[in-house]
């Protein structure tokens, strides 16, 4: 069978959001993909990734830990060709207050967002600086300059994940081999739904457009950008928070995140 000569993009958390926008830009920019998310809809999203005219490969695995990731890296090796972009998307949220959470879920979010993430970026981040070329993308979230009250675990491995953008982005400076964090706010996602937030402020305010935040992180990535935050409302938070206190901030976050009936 002929190889294809397109480039190859790798998207976690395609199924939907910001991943499947994600997926739909590389399309059109004649990149072949290899998908990844947790649940059933991967089948579709890689069809109709197919529609726009290149091959998809998709695997439906569950990326929270060092096995699932493992397993995606192999299932990208198997196909035996060099990843030039790597949009690491999949992520889990989690709402309500810490010790109402449940810890294996409090803990999943942990393992997908910063376990599964790393993973997968240590291995593709090395071939890519074997051959001294690849782009990755970050999702990272302005969650992560704020104190989550009643999302603790959540902003708190999106924190991280800021962090760690930008620190591996120094390190690979001479490499040729760029980083770029997305941090997007609140988007039109499936994501409240499955943190069991639609009882909130937050879950229930309008909401950036997945696909405008896909175009902002993935132009960014081309240039070859460090960070990016989608929307000027969320710049404009973003400044706030580097300058508010974390009381401050995590009493605000409150506001927004707590459950309807938790307010006194």
């Amino acid at each position: 069978m002929e190889t294809s000569k397109r480039p190859l993009a790798i998207v976690t958390g395609a199924s939907s959001g910001i991943g499947l926008e994600l997926a739909k830009l590389a399309a059109s920019r004649n990149h072949d993909l290899i998908i990844a998310a947790d649940d059933d809809d991967i089948d579709v999203a890689a069809d109709i990734l197919r529609s726009i005219g290149v091959d998809v490969d998709a695997m439906q695995v569950d990326l929270s830990g060092r096995q699932g990731a493992d397993a995606f890296c192999d299932f990208i090796a198997e196909r035996g060709r060099p990843v030039d972009l790597l949009m690491a998307n999949a992520g889990r949220g989690l709402g309500k207050a810490f010790l109402d959470q449940d810890l294996d879920r409090a803990l999943d979010v942990v393992e997908t967002n910063v376990t599964g993430t790393l993973a997968l970026i240590h291995r593709i981040g090395n071939e890519m600086r074997t051959r001294r070329a690849g782009r990755m993308l970050i999702t990272g979230s302005i969650a992560g300059f704020i104190p989550g009250s009643y999302q603790a675990v959540y902003n708190g491995t999106k924190s991280f994940l800021n962090s760690f953008s930008f620190a591996l982005r120094e390190e690979l400076k001479d490499s040729g081999v760029t980083v770029t964090c997305l941090m997007p706010g609140p988007t039109e996602t499936r994501f409240f739904e499955r943190a069991d937030m639609l009882d909130t402020e937050v879950g229930r305010a309008e909401k950036d457009d997945a696909a405008d935040v896909a175009k902002v992180g993935f132009e960014a990535m081309l240039k070859g950008e460090g960070d990016v935050v989608a929307g000027w409302k969320n710049k404009l938070q973003t400044v706030l928070a580097n300058v508010t206190p974390a009381p401050l901030l995590a009493k605000q976050h409150a506001k927004m995140a707590e459950p309807t009936g938790a307010k006194s």
